[in-house]
């Protein structure tokens, strides 16, 4: 038995689903197509999900997806802030209100994002969660696109980094430092602007119980934003690049765009294009 709750919400994806053409999620048209829209299993692969349980959200055959599900279905869909909003309510959930961060690509940054495909993006949060990836920063850096499936600690920068866990980003020991600074400095600014945010809470909370190393910078209180740098890549195939990383920033958005790229004409920036041409395969180290 559905409820009127549950009918909203599945009234709503379906809706959202057929208005949105192949070209608008940067998907190629695929031959004839019966609607206009997209088909339920690009929607599913677009957010993470199984075809099947799109299928009985679309149908109202499952209540209240977790805001897990909700926010890469989103970011597929293309919603507007007010769009996502009454996503969130439809499904029986409070919308992230402004003591929270906000994850939520609006179709404006998702625009930005797909035009960009010459050079690698990764788009971040205020909590260092990888919220999307193009492919050239896949191809680059290694694929972050689990965050999709519930927001894996690998895919936090600032949890790799602390944890030690492999990067193709090499830092000396200074440089390491300094960026192990930069990172608390801006999570803190974090923490003190989205006090109700409990996923970020939390990412602080387990870094400061389980590395003294990240136990101690807390404790100087430092405040800072993260910057753009220059950064050494040791790719398994390209070999070592250096390439600039510039950090931009969206208005009325917790989110920020990291943007590598390479001066034209240098041998940095004809290994961009060889990724770009070869694309994922065979970079799985």
């Amino acid at each position: 038995m559905t409820t009127r709750t549950d009918d909203e919400l599945a009234g709503c994806l379906r809706s959202w689903r057929d208005r949105l053409r192949p070209a608008d999620a940067g998907l190629p048209a695929g031959g004839r197509r019966r609607a206009s829209g997209l088909r339920r299993e690009e929607v599913a692969a677009l957010a993470g999900l199984s075809v099947d349980y799109l299928a009985r959200l679309e149908q109202g055959r499952a209540s209240s997806p977790s805001p897990s599900v909700l926010a890469p279905l989103a970011r597929a869909l293309r919603l507007s802030d007010a769009e996502r909003d009454h996503l969130y309510r439809a499904a029986g959930h409070v919308p992230p209100g402004s003591g929270r961060v906000d994850r939520h690509i609006t179709p404006g940054v998702q625009r930005v994002l797909d035009r960009l495909a010459d050079v690698p993006v990764l788009v971040i949060d205020a909590a260092w969660q990888v919220v999307a990836i193009n492919a050239m920063g896949a191809a680059l850096l290694g694929d972050f696109s689990g965050e999709a499936a519930g927001g894996a600690r690998e895919n936090n920068i600032a949890w790799r980094q602390f944890a030690g866990l492999p990067s193709r980003v090499a830092h000396d020991a200074a440089g390491s430092a300094a960026f192990e600074r930069e990172i608390v400095g801006d999570l803190r600014d974090a923490r003190g602007r989205f006090p109700d945010d409990e996923r970020l809470r939390e990412l602080i909370e387990q870094l400061r119980a389980s590395v003294p190393r990240f136990a101690e910078l807390w404790e100087r209180r430092e405040v800072r934003e993260r910057s753009g740098a220059t950064k050494r890549i040791v790719h398994p195939v390209a070999g070592p690049l250096t390439l600039d990383c510039d950090i931009l920033t969206t208005r009325d958005s917790d989110l920020r765009l990291v943007v590598y790229s390479a001066a034209p004409g240098t041998p940095d920036a004809q290994a961009l294009a060889l990724l770009g041409a070869v694309g994922l395969q065979s970079f799985d180290g």
